[in-house]
C-alpha cells in the first residue's frame, strides 16, 4: 500500500513539474528541458525530479542551476494540487539515461558500419537509372 502512494505522488510531482517548466518558468536558463520522472522518498518528504537538457555541459549545468532556483516556485504549484499534511521538497537532478543510450546506440550504429539515414542511401539511388539507361535502349527485356 505505501508503495502505490509513493508511485502516485511521485507520477504528480512529475506532471506538475514539467507543466510548470514547460508553462510558467520563464527563466532564460531553462531550455530544452525533459522531465523523464519523479522520485519520491518513502515518507513523503523529499523528492528528485530526472530532466533531460539538451546542449552543451556547461549549458545543462546552467539549466539546472536555474531549475534548482526555481524548485520553491515548483513545490507551490504542487502544494496547490495536492492535499496532504506535508509538501515534498524538490530537488532537480540531471538524467544522464537519454543521453548514455544516444551514446550507446551511436556506438552500435558506427560498429556494425552503418551511416546516419540519408548520407549513402541518395548517391546509391541515383547511380542505378544511369547504369539501366543503355541497356533499356534496347526495348523489351531478355528471355
Amino acid at each position: 500500500m505505501k508503495g502505490h502512494r509513493t508511485a502516485r505522488v511521485a507520477e504528480v510531482i512529475r506532471e506538475v513539474a514539467s507543466e510548470t517548466i514547460l508553462f510558467e518558468l520563464k527563466d532564460p536558463r531553462v531550455k530544452l528541458v525533459t522531465v523523464t520522472r519523479a522520485e519520491v522518498s518513502g515518507d513523503l518528504q523529499h523528492g528528485k525530479v530526472y530532466v533531460s537538457v539538451m546542449g552543451t555541459e556547461a549549458e545543462q549545468n546552467r539549466t539546472l542551476k536555474a531549475l534548482n532556483h526555481a524548485a520553491g516556485f515548483v513545490q507551490s504549484r504542487l502544494a496547490e494540487r495536492m492535499r496532504t499534511r506535508f509538501i515534498p521538497s524538490i530537488t532537480f537532478v540531471l538524467d544522464k539515461g537519454v543521453k548514455n543510450a544516444i551514446e550507446v546506440s551511436r556506438l552500435i550504429n558506427e560498429a556494425l558500419g552503418k551511416t546516419p539515414p540519408g548520407a549513402a542511401d541518395e548517391p546509391a539511388a541515383e547511380e542505378p537509372p544511369q547504369a539501366e539507361a543503355p541497356e533499356g535502349s534496347g526495348g523489351a527485356p531478355p528471355a
